[in-house]
């Protein structure tokens, strides 16, 4: 079979799952969902077993440590997978809740129900606990999914699809709900994105590159989740110990993350007091820095490797133990940085003066928008989502973390009595 037959199957297949999902009861979609927790906790082993097969494979063709970091599959991450579905299952399900209802003056009475999109196809590159996440989601807000993980995951993907398809089956629910595909070939993805007549909508989740590809090729609505170029912007009058310790858990928690800090911002007049102190943590971390040359006046004692930052460092998702660092005049300066340079994903201020971080956070082009607050809680499992399908920079539809809600639309419901319209 082709690989255009292969995918047309799958879209098929889906549409057909998609109408049993859009009305399936609440309980048989929490059932699935618990099913699936079950499953992947008892599967420890072969999930580990088969995560190895692409980690050997993916260090031998030299995948960079972040990369690996995001491929990597242990019992804590399957921890995370089981809670996240557990907390998923836990939540009201958004379909068929009705809103916004009031009375015309023509007696009718009128509201919004939300509904399912209908079939999502999302891609995505070298986590395999986005298969677990996009699945979760999927099922409890209705919709059939397409899953098309990257190659690189292929043994690790796998696996997980067989967990999930235990689930739905335990909840008697179609197995096409949930279809990870199977082929590596590169031409899925252009067959994807252009399933006109069983997709409704792409979300595509990677590098910036991937993204570009599918915005480009495909004649289906996408989600896009960009890259995260997130800032922390240190203010002047920001207090010292928390500006330090939002800046190095922004940066350091984890560094291929989309809510990873890769760009720093401080304040004139606090740059010869603070950067130091950074520094010397940031040293620490063994973190590469590029830096402005008002920065450069600070690192003397730096031990770590330093280079001057170019004009495309400040614009760059490193994904990597690489910072830039800029002293900017003042907060408009760092705003104006912000929506220049940023990716509109997420950025932070540090400040004690709350009225001068209202207005960084009402000017800050971005899906999220922190004040003393680091930027890895831009996440959807921290914003009480239980998971997210993706971070969206867009904004129409959904934007930031996108859950159960993100993966709905809403309808018109009108409510008569015998009405008729004079």
């Amino acid at each position: 079979m082709s690989v255009a037959d292969y995918m047309q199957q799958l879209g098929a297949q889906a549409k057909a799952a998609s109408k049993v999902l859009a009305t399936a009861p609440t309980m048989a979609k929490n059932n699935a969902l618990l099913s699936m927790a079950n499953a992947l906790n008892n599967a420890r082993s072969a999930l580990k077993t088969a995560n190895q097969k692409d980690l050997s494979a993916a260090e031998k063709n030299g995948l960079a440590e972040s990369m690996l970091d995001r491929l990597r599959v242990t019992d804590e991450g399957i921890d995370a997978m089981v809670i996240g579905l557990r907390q998923v299952a836990e939540l009201a399900d958004p379909v068929g809740e009705i809103s916004d209802m009031s009375f015309r003056p023509s007696g009718i009475q009128l509201g919004k129900m939300r509904v399912p999109l209908g079939v999502v196809g999302i891609i995505y590159e070298s986590r395999p606990n986005v298969t677990v996440d996009a699945a979760s989601l999927c099922i409890k807000s209705g919709n059939a999914a397409i899953l098309r993980g990257g190659s690189v995951a292929s043994h690790s993907n796998q696996a997980i699809a067989q967990c999930v398809q235990q689930g739905l089956l335990a909840a008697g629910l179609p197995i096409a709900s949930v279809q990870v595909v199977e082929t590596t070939d590169r031409s899925a993805v252009g067959e994807l994105i252009t399933l006109t007549e069983f997709v409704d909508v792409i979300v595509p989740r990677g590098g910036k590159s991937l993204i570009q590809r599918v915005s480009a090729g495909a004649r289906i609505p996408v989600i896009k989740h960009l890259d995260g170029n997130c800032h922390v912007y240190i203010d002047d009058q920001a207090d010292a110990t928390k500006a330090i310790n939002i800046a190095i858990n922004a940066k350091t928690r984890r560094y291929g993350v989309c809510n990873a800090m890769e760009s720093l911002l401080v304040a004139e007049s606090r740059a010869e007091e603070l950067l130091p102190q950074l520094f010397q943590a940031l040293q620490e971390a063994d973190i590469e820095l590029r830096l402005c040359p008002q920065a450069m006046a600070q690192i003397s004692s730096y031990q770590g490797k330093v280079v001057a930052a170019t004009e495309d460092d400040w614009s760059t998702e490193y994904l990597a133990p690489v910072l830039s660092v800029k002293v900017v005049s003042n907060m408009e300066a760092a705003i104006e940085h912000i929506n220049t340079y940023g990716s509109h994903h997420t950025d932070a201020i540090v400040s004690e003066n709350y009225t001068k971080a209202r207005e960084f956070m009402a000017r800050v082009d971005s899906s999220s928008v922190m004040i003393n607050a680091s930027t890895a809680f831009a996440d959807g499992f921290e914003y009480g989502l239980g998971a997210e399908i993706g971070i969206s920079t867009d904004k129409i539809h959904a934007r930031g973390p996108v859950g159960l809600e993100g993966l709905t639309s809403q309808k018109y419901v009108v409510f008569g009595d015998g009405h008729t319209r004079s």
